[in-house]
């Protein structure tokens, strides 16, 4: 149980070690393919990666925490509209 409270804690400077990869792969996309990424989806990952930092520091277990996070991060939209009205802790 320590090592998973260890990595929880550890949890946003893995995310913000990781933002330049994701930033890089975002921006790979067929009709954009010079590098750029347009605003609207620097705000959504921004968005992306508050909503699994917020996942991870509910008071869940951790099979509900990773079940939200892999929401968010296969339906980047969808996923986080729903973990928004349906899943944050109240």
């Amino acid at each position: 149980m320590k090592s998973l409270r260890s990595f929880s804690q550890r949890l946003p400077l893995l995310a913000t070690l990781l933002l330049p990869l994701l930033l890089l792969t975002t921006s790979c996309a067929r009709f954009n393919a010079d590098g750029s990424l347009a605003p609207w989806g620097i705000a959504l990952l921004i968005l992306d990666v508050l909503a699994i930092i917020n996942v991870f520091g509910q008071p869940w277990d951790i099979g509900k925490k990773i079940l939200w996070a892999a929401i968010i991060f296969f339906f980047p939209f969808g996923g986080l509209l729903i973990y928004y009205f349906f899943g944050r802790g109240r």
